[in-house]
């Protein structure tokens, strides 16, 4: 990653998951001058402070934003409005504003009429993360590789927009651009269908457990054990994006009904020929991602080398299973 960007001052709305892994990578990769802090939980700044995050610390959003040159906001989705009408008279004009939510089409919808026109509105979409939460779970690698999505409004500022996405690959992500509609049908499909049924396998695995005194955890299979991972996310941002991207959503679990319908019908008249056709072709997404450069073709998929990352050592199991403020 090449330091091809520079701003005297960061914002960061949010320091989560994500805003706490954008803290360190702009440190490590001397990406501004000072790094401002916001969050709505004491207890969550007090923590961002002494893992020495940023460089100004408080719970007021609008004081944060004072004088920033770039302002991320890294909170669940259904907060955008309140969160963009707090700081909207203290933005400093020419700032680039910008969000890390996992739907657009309501972000957009919620901030933009809040916004003063003095400043440039980009909303984005960094594709990564991890089960974890809170200032602890950050990374300074946590976007190298991985895919920005950028989805400008019309007659977006053009130098804006190219200093956002330099700022991405500084942290070493590949950007790309798609309008928010597009944006919101693609991530229903990649990330929000498989986050549901996980939550939803999770779930009814969980109602079974109570019938069969912990057989379900005591003999859980690797396929159970990665649905837990994704079921494990933060419960407040994925109400939020259910919430948000619901149209989308229903579409892919409209498509998603059908298909289960058709492959309940092969197994129930013992349709092998399709179980195969499905099971080869389901293979062969699984190649491509790897090839894509989008995962490792490693054991847990490679998924210890993050643990070491995500996971501060000195955390204990019960820490690990409550999502933390952002």
């Amino acid at each position: 990653m090449s330091n091809t960007i520079h701003f005297k001052k960061i914002a960061l709305i949010g320091i989560g998951l994500i805003g706490s892994s954008l803290a360190r990578v702009i440190k490590r990769q001397n990406l501004a001058d000072q790094i401002a802090i916001a969050t709505r939980s004491a207890e969550t700044l007090k923590r961002a402070k002494e893992l020495a995050l940023g460089d100004f610390y408080t719970t007021d959003n609008a004081e944060a934003v004072k004088d920033a040159d770039l302002v991320m906001i890294s909170v669940p989705v259904g907060a955008s409005n309140e969160v963009a009408h707090e700081i909207a008279n203290n933005l400093k004009t020419g700032a680039i504003i910008s969000d890390v939510g996992s739907t657009k089409v309501s972000v957009i919808r919620q901030m933009q009429p809040e916004l003063p026109t003095d400043v440039f509105f980009i909303p984005g979409h960094p594709i990564a993360g991890t089960e974890y939460s809170g200032p602890d779970a950050g990374f300074a690698d946590l976007f190298v590789n991985r895919w920005c999505i950028l989805t400008p409004l019309p007659n977006t500022n053009k130098q804006a927009l190219e200093k956002l996405a330099a700022f991405w690959q500084a942290c070493g992500s590949k950007v790309d651009q798609m309008n928010p509609e597009h944006h919101d049908l693609v991530l229903a499909m990649v990330s929000h269908l498989p986050h549901i049924i996980a939550f939803n396998i999770v779930g009814t695995a969980s109602d079974l457990e109570k019938v069969t005194n912990s057989e379900v955890i005591a003999y859980s299979a690797s396929g159970f054990r990665d649905f837990t991972r994704l079921a494990a996310s933060d419960p407040t941002m994925w109400r939020d994006i259910c919430l948000n991207n619901k149209d989308a959503i229903l579409e892919m679990l409209g498509r998603f009904t059908e298909d289960l319908a058709s492959l309940q019908r092969a197994i129930r008249w013992g349709d092998g020929d399709a179980l195969f056709d499905l099971f080869t072709r389901t293979r062969a997404v699984r190649r491509g991602i790897i090839e894509a450069g989008q995962e490792v073709d490693a054991p847990d998929f490679g998924r210890q080398a993050v643990l070491q990352h995500a996971v501060p050592k000195t955390m204990n199991g019960s820490d690990l299973e409550k999502p933390k403020p952002d």
